[in-house]
């Protein structure tokens, strides 16, 4: 429920409580975002346990080796708890279009609450599995990932409550997103010091409370408007019989804005359609700056322990050191996404081009933005497929901040370039859409293991190649912003000569 109060006396009371509600939405969200919502990207850190436990161990066998030794061969075993993985993975970008749907259309309670339900549904299923229930593990990290998923979508409108500051709280929700991987890691920990894997997914479970009560208490039941009307307030609040719903404010905030912005019909005109903004070439080239870039990091990401193994001419001591080092750098995505917010949001407070509207200041500030992510990951390519051992420390931490910078600079571009009430199903389609695209990795896989020989030096410059193709995107921002910037000037010319004219 939101409340308007007209008082004047209330004015300044109201202000403190707004403040303090706002940066609690904030600090929760981001504490909901590093703690639970990417954790089955953590899934390296639970597979230890999981193996450790016996989960899948029918499928190891034993097998006789060339010396007549007797071995165990779990391979088998790798392949599935894999395949569980690769499945919550391309769920949890996939699903994300009907998620989009789901926000846009009933808005973030009903989003939030089955997010929660999914979640829990998922935790409770991990915690209940043995053995012998291997299999449980399908739909429960689908669930996990796709309840995650929803929990990122809902807490990212929180920018919206930040106006000169939100490109950058976007930004670093989705960082908070990558490092929350570490909480398997977290687990893996308890599980050597004596926790079972049931008590910690218990407490996962009984966690749910935390996200009903922000659900409730800390978010709208709707969305967050953009731009914010004077004293929007959301959440179980005042409830005077005076009050109006947050629907009911935000068309106020909007009959002000038409009652005095003098372009207002070239307002009305900006507002596309959801299929105007799909057919868009914002969106097309947006598409494939995300696809080609997401699909050079899983391939990475798959290759990783074979290119090792080969640099490091398989000595176990030298490959947990680098594996350990990755791991590491992964937790540093939260410190590193918020550097490309920044930069988005470094024209906030300055004063706009003559007859420019903020959101072509916005769409403008951020081409340094996408620039900058196609860079990354050119270098990031170009050091992978370098054979050179100690150049992977700068590969790891170029891979961080490159992946810090996509995600979180793929939800700022969409929440910048089109309307704010199709932000859902636009982030949800741009998702699924790279997420079939980035099946491609398992025919890389192929080519690697086969005709390469488990090699993947050929396929990794072809990626490198294939990445220059991000380039496009960031240079059709500038190209755009250019001629409306040239537009601005023509028009501003002829008012000056009709105006000398009439004079």
């Amino acid at each position: 429920m939101t409340c308007w109060c007209p008082n004047k006396g209330t004015m300044a009371g109201l202000g403190k409580r707004l403040t303090v509600l706002r940066c609690l939405t904030f600090a929760t969200g981001l504490v909901e975002c590093l703690c639970f919502a990417g954790a089955v990207f953590g899934w390296a850190s639970l597979v230890f346990i999981l193996k450790t436990d016996g989960y899948f161990s029918s499928l190891c066998v034993n097998t006789t080796t060339v010396n007549t030794t007797q071995v165990l061969d779990c391979s088998g075993q790798d392949e599935q708890l894999s395949l569980v993985f690769t499945i919550a993975s391309f769920m949890n970008n996939f699903l994300t279009l009907p998620n989009g749907f789901l926000f846009d259309r009933f808005g973030t309670t009903v989003a939030r609450l089955f997010g929660t339900f999914l979640y829990t549904l998922g935790t409770l299923m991990v915690a209940f599995s043995t053995a012998a229930l291997s299999n449980l593990l399908f739909p429960a990290l689908s669930f996990l990932a796709v309840g995650g998923i929803l929990f990122l979508m809902t807490n990212m409108q929180v920018g919206n409550l930040f106006g000169s500051h939100r490109s950058t709280i976007i930004t670093l929700y989705n960082g908070a997103f990558d490092s929350s991987s570490a909480l398997f890691l977290v687990i893996k920990l308890l599980h050597e010091a004596g926790i079972s894997l049931r008590s910690s997914f218990l407490f996962l479970s009984a966690c749910s409370f935390i996200h009903l009560l922000r659900t409730f208490f800390l978010l709208p039941r709707v969305h967050i408007p953009y731009t914010l009307p004077d004293h929007y307030t959301y959440g179980v609040t005042c409830g005077k019989s005076n009050s109006l719903s947050s629907e009911q404010t935000t068309a106020k905030a909007n009959t002000q804005m038409t009652e005095e912005t003098p372009f207002t019909k070239e307002l009305v005109k900006q507002e596309k359609s959801f299929r105007e903004c799909v057919m868009s070439r914002f969106f097309v080239w947006h598409l494939l700056w995300l696809s080609v870039m997401q699909l050079r990091h899983y391939l990475f990401i798959g290759t990783l322990n074979p290119m090792l193994q080969r640099l490091t001419a398989g000595e176990p001591s030298l490959v947990s050191q680098y594996t350990n080092a990755f791991a590491i750098t992964q937790l540093c995505g939260v410190l590193c996404a918020p550097w490309n917010g920044l930069i988005m949001d470094r024209h906030k407070g300055k004063p706009r081009a003559a007859g420019e509207s903020e959101q072509e200041a916005d769409l403008r500030a951020s081409g340094l933005s996408l620039f900058l992510t196609a860079l990354q990951c050119l270098l990031f390519s170009v050091c992978a497929s370098t054979p050179y051992l100690p150049l992977q420390y700068l590969t790891f931490i170029l891979q961080v901040l490159n992946r810090s910078f996509l995600y979180g600079g793929n939800a700022a571009f969409i929440s910048v370039a089109f309307p704010s009430c199709h932000f859902g199903k636009l982030y949800g389609l741009v998702m699924a859409l790279s997420a079939v695209f980035s099946l491609l990795q398992y025919a890389c896989f192929a080519v690697v293991n086969g005709p390469l020989d488990g090699d993947p030096l050929y396929v990794n410059i072809a990626l490198t190649l294939l990445s220059l193709l991000a380039f496009i995107h960031p240079l059709s921002v500038f190209l755009h912003c250019r001629s409306l910037a040239s537009q601005r000037a023509i028009n501003a010319s002829s008012l000056s000569r009709s105006n000398e004219n009439h004079t």
